[in-house]
């Protein structure tokens, strides 16, 4: 329990955690359900994309220089051969003053090299006027403009959007191998929980913290599980975390990790794995523990409310990262003016929760135990360690819950 008084400062607790990231085996998902997944091996396009000229507007498929010097006042007169029909493979060839009409998406006919919207022509019987000159590969887009044939188009690393699935798919990908999602599993400790389901009687309050953790690590791509409540013995607390050890990659203790003698998470976790930090410089969340047990990573979160989100934020996330191989995290920001000053102590990495409005950041400043603060503010603003506060006027980045 005496490494709770080596308080280490947050780069060091966020490497020691990132260090014990177990690695994780990637899966396969079918496509249409890699949105939100990140992708964990590279994606290479088997053949050009779109694979042929094809034209993006609805109109007439021209040879550009056919179309020199066409205006409305004198308009080049096109002899009209055909119709391109979508997904068929009719062979056109565009000749000297010839044109074809194109849908959106047809095949560019051999000969032409350009497209003239149809809002810019006027049909005479055969003879299609021209009423705007066309440049060279206007209003078309080449058979490799999107993707070459073994282009690589993503690299591991990146959360998938539904853009990119439709992407996915047209390089002929059905399945796609993704980074295996973290069973997270958390933990709840404390004599003075009680259920959700449960209206608490004097001294008891309801167990907020693992509905919390458990929705924002399913947003964030992981998969959570709880373990519901722990008294404050022994036997028990052995008794799940044994229990849970197996069943998750990482596993959260909620509420066991004040240095007060009936707290045993620290002793727990160094009684059958190590502790590795037991004091982070942190406000709030100071008596984060990390540690690790059969070589799964385990934290000791406090027990209020916003000292455990933020903990989670700033300590436990790039460790999810580093399991999910994300290169870049899921973490939202914006640039705010300070509305007003912020005091600090020196020495500590402070997070201020703020409330966002018209490109102001106001502080709501309250103790780490409200939830209030939580659900009134869009994100936190921090502080680092070598400042001793921030002044009104100040730009800050605003990290978006």
């Amino acid at each position: 329990m005496s490494r709770f008084l080596q308080v280490v400062a947050v780069p060091e607790a966020v490497r020691a955690a990132v260090a014990i990231a177990p690695a994780t085996a990637p899966e396969t998902v079918p496509v249409e359900q890699s949105a939100g997944r990140v992708l964990a091996a590279p994606v290479v396009a088997d053949t050009d994309i779109p694979g042929f000229d094809r034209s993006v507007v609805d109109g007439y498929a021209v040879r550009s220089a056919d179309t020199t010097g066409a205006g409305d006042a004198v308009p080049a007169l096109l002899r009209c051969i055909g119709r391109v029909t979508m997904g068929r493979s009719r062979k056109l060839v565009i000749r000297d003053s010839e044109c074809a009409y194109i849908p959106t998406g047809g095949t560019l006919p051999d000969g032409s090299d350009a497209a003239v919207m149809v809002e810019y022509t006027e049909e005479a019987g055969d003879t299609i006027l021209i009423k705007k000159p066309a440049a060279p590969g206007e209003n078309v887009l080449l058979r490799d403009e999107d993707f070459r044939k073994d282009e690589t188009v993503f690299r591991p690393g990146r959360r998938l959007t539904p853009q990119d699935a439709g992407v996915l798919a047209a390089c002929g990908c059905a399945r796609v191998t993704v980074a295996k999602k973290p069973v997270v599993g958390i933990i709840s400790t404390g004599n003075e929980l009680v259920p959700v389901t449960v209206i608490p009687g004097p001294g008891e309050v309801r167990d907020a913290n693992a509905s919390m953790l458990a929705a924002w690590l399913s947003e964030y791509g992981c998969v959570p599980r709880l373990y519901g409540i722990v008294k404050d013995e022994r036997s028990a607390f052995e008794a799940v975390l044994a229990r849970a050890l197996p069943e998750c990659d990482v596993v959260l203790l909620s509420g066991g990790s004040s240095k007060d003698d009936r707290d045993m998470t620290a002793g727990v976790i160094a009684g059958t794995g190590e502790v590795l930090i037991h004091g982070i410089a942190i406000a709030p969340g100071k008596p984060t523990i990390i540690g690790r047990i059969a070589g799964k990573p385990v934290f000791g979160l406090p027990g209020h409310p916003a000292s455990a989100f933020v903990v989670l934020i700033a300590i436990v996330r790039p460790l999810l990262d580093t399991m999910l191989g994300q290169k870049k995290p899921l973490l939202r920001t914006v640039q705010a003016t300070l509305a007003e000053n912020i005091p600090s102590q020196r020495g500590r990495e402070e997070y201020v929760r703020v409330r966002v409005e018209n490109g102001t950041a106001t502080p709501l400043f309250g103790k780490s135990g409200l939830l209030n603060t939580l659900v009134k503010s869009d994100g936190l603003v921090c502080i680092p360690a070598g400042y001793e506060g921030l002044e009104k006027g100040s730009r800050v980045e605003v990290m978006l819950w």
